[in-house]
């Protein structure tokens, strides 16, 4: 699933992703599992909220990589 993060339409990083999930917009939402709590802890609760999947990915550089950008990422989202 994370070749999708390249190829298509996207947000990356938490701030762009919370608007997302925020506005209805995002299919499905990664998190990078070694950001910090404080970092991703509001946009995993909305998540749950509002029953958007979420997938798990092991660090912030492998998410970062798989969305094309040259730094590490704490959140990138599939928008609908």
């Amino acid at each position: 699933m994370l070749e999708d993060l390249r190829t298509g339409n996207k947000h990356v990083g938490v701030k762009q992703t919370l608007k997302a999930v925020e506005n209805d917009r995002a299919k499905v939402v990664y998190l990078a599992r070694d950001a910090e709590e404080r970092v991703i802890a509001k946009l995993r609760d909305l998540c749950i909220q509002k029953s958007v999947e979420i997938i798990y990915v092991d660090t912030m550089a492998k998410l970062g990589k798989a969305c094309g950008v040259e730094v590490g990422s704490a959140a990138a989202c599939l928008l609908k």
